[in-house]
């Protein structure tokens, strides 16, 4: 399985089983055994166990955040 070799913190989506179907973590790898992984997303940390998981892969850095847009006219148009 690719979690066991990926180096920790590296960026992972991990798809794995819940009741009802499937979900994803996507986030860093913070932790792993040989039972569960930890991917630290945006909402916390997710244990996954590992025999719910359908598949994972290292994904790229998360694109940078946009700066929000100004309510006002831009400086100088007054």
């Amino acid at each position: 399985m690719i979690l066991l070799d990926l180096p920790l913190g590296t960026r992972v989506v991990v798809r794995y089983r819940v009741e009802g179907g499937f979900t994803d973590a996507l986030g860093e790898l913070r932790d792993r055994d040989s039972s569960s992984c930890t991917v630290e997303t945006k909402r916390g940390l997710v244990v996954v166990p590992l025999e719910a998981v359908v598949a994972a892969k290292p994904v790229p850095p998360a694109p940078a955040r946009r700066r929000p847009k100004s309510s006002g006219p831009p400086p100088g148009d007054s």
